[in-house]
């Protein structure tokens, strides 16, 4: 299988071997489609986030939960995407949204990778329009045990549990979507968009492992990634990946269902464990 991380060059190498998918989403309730469809990289199909990337969100299971992998089958076919193509996702955020499509993609076996720098490390210009694909197979595939985690699990005590919200939001400062503030006690602050450096590439490889020790993450280490809602937790466990420690375990309902809870909050800078 391919790293979970390509750069531009590798892509242009490629050419029709790849698949582009863009998925661009954003928290303040722009439309990422009204993004992709006002300009996006040639080829590149849309990937929707809320209708083929989670179902319906609620409290006990957090804003966006895994879908039927049957919806996530159909949503991949729809967009030109078969069962043997090779993936790669790109946003306009270093990948913190596209990696919720690559690392769905790769915990079920496909090929499937971020594009670093995303969009803003495309030197040509943009296009309009969808590209001429045409519908393909694309087969459910289960959504592997082992790569996942529940509500017990993140705060057990018994993983290194990462959170890859900004700082303000894991020490409790700020709350804007969630019903409490703060993060879950024993987690480790780890924001996903400081794996990139100004260019909006991800950090050299020593640089990023160093990120990853210092909160306590070593080779063997069993990792466990959240966020607000388990989206931006799969950059995390790319990066992760990437830096040479293997893969961890995604919790899907992360902060927004361990939030709707009554299970005690830590603030602050400290683990709380």
């Amino acid at each position: 299988m391919i790293g979970p991380v390509v750069d531009p060059a590798w892509v242009r190498e490629q050419g029709d071997r790849v698949v582009l998918a863009d998925v661009r989403w954003y928290l303040d309730g722009r439309s990422g489609r009204a993004a992709y469809d006002s300009g996006h990289l040639p080829g590149a199909v849309f990937v929707d986030l809320d209708r083929w990337l989670a179902r319906p969100g609620s409290p006990a299971d957090g804003r966006h939960p895994l879908p039927d992998p049957g919806v996530f089958a159909a949503g991949l076919a729809a967009a030109g995407i078969g069962d043997d193509d090779i993936v790669i996702g790109y946003d306009d955020a270093g990948g913190v949204i596209a990696s919720r499509l690559v690392w769905m993609l790769r915990a079920t076996g496909h090929e499937a990778a971020l594009l670093d720098g995303g969009l803003a490390a495309y030197p040509g210009e943009l296009v309009r329009g969808e590209p001429d694909r045409p519908p393909a197979v694309c087969t459910p595939r289960p959504w592997p045990a082992d790569r996942l985690a529940g509500i017990d699990d993140a705060a057990g005590g018994s993983f290194v549990v990462l959170d890859a919200r900004d700082g303000e939001r894991f020490r409790g400062e700020t709350e804007p979507i969630d019903p409490r503030a703060g993060h879950i006690p024993g987690a480790r602050s780890l924001p996903c968009r400081e794996n990139l450096g100004a260019d909006g590439r991800f950090l050299p490889l020593a640089e990023l492992r160093e990120r990853f020790v210092s909160v306590g993450v070593s080779d063997g280490s069993d990792v466990v990634s959240y966020c607000g809602s388990g989206v931006t937790a799969c950059h995390n466990l790319l990066a992760l990946e990437h830096a040479g420690f293997g893969v961890g375990r995604l919790y899907p309902g992360s902060w927004s269902q361990y939030s709707a809870t009554d299970r005690p909050a830590a603030t602050g800078d400290s683990t709380g464990g």
